[in-house]
Order: C-alpha cells, then structure tokens, then sequence
C-alpha cells in the first residue's frame, strides 16, 4: 500500500522560507518521478514541481521558478521542496504526489504565506 506523508507546513510571513518534506513507502521510490501540487481555496489543483529518479531532473511551474527548488533523498525514501521568497499568493494546501500504479496523493500539508 502506497504512503505519502507531508509535512513542514506552517504560517510564514511574505518573503520567508518554509521547506516542506514527503515521506513514501510502498513503492519503488528511488526509480520514479515525484511531483508536488498545491490546492488554494476555491481553485483548481495545480502542478508545482517534479523531479527525476536523480536529482538531475526537475521542472517547474512559470509561478515558482527562481523561488522553490524540488529534491529528494532517495536513501531516506524523501521528498522536498524548499520554498523561498514566499507570496501571499503562494498560500495553498501542498500535495506530494506520485503517478505509479496508478496514482497516489498525500494528504496534503497546509502552507499559509500572510503578515
């Protein structure tokens, strides 16, 4: 049974930093492509970033590029996304996600950018 767990999400105020983690289980981590996609209230769900079975791959949302860097720790079976020069508009719930078998979504970990 496939596992998500998020976490590292907060409140922080506009400008800051948060680093947001996702620790898999059930799958064969090290080998697949990992995303994180975020919710804001009364929006769609919508990419943010992804990142290849090595760190050497990564893609970008046009809203974040310059700003949040994607990675993973393929030993400790984790994900991250560290999130600097945070918005208010960047204030959404953030979901790891990953489209093995068929698909599978964290719970989600909310993230609130706000002075």
């Amino acid at each position: 049974q496939v596992q998500l767990v998020e976490s590292g999400g907060g409140l922080v105020q506009p400008g800051g930093s948060l680093r947001l983690s996702c620790a898999a289980a059930g799958l064969p981590f090290s080998i697949i492509v990992m995303n994180w996609f975020r919710q804001a209230p009364g929006k769609e769900r919508e990419f943010v970033a992804a990142v290849g079975s090595s760190n050497r791959r990564t893609n970008y949302a046009d809203s974040v590029k310059g700003r949040f860097s994607i990675s993973r720790d393929n030993v400790k079976n984790t994900m991250y996304l560290q999130m600097n020069s945070l918005k208010p508009e960047d204030t959404a719930v953030y979901y790891c996600n990953t489209a093995w078998g068929g698909g599978s979504w964290g719970q989600g970990t909310q993230v609130t950018v706000s002075s």
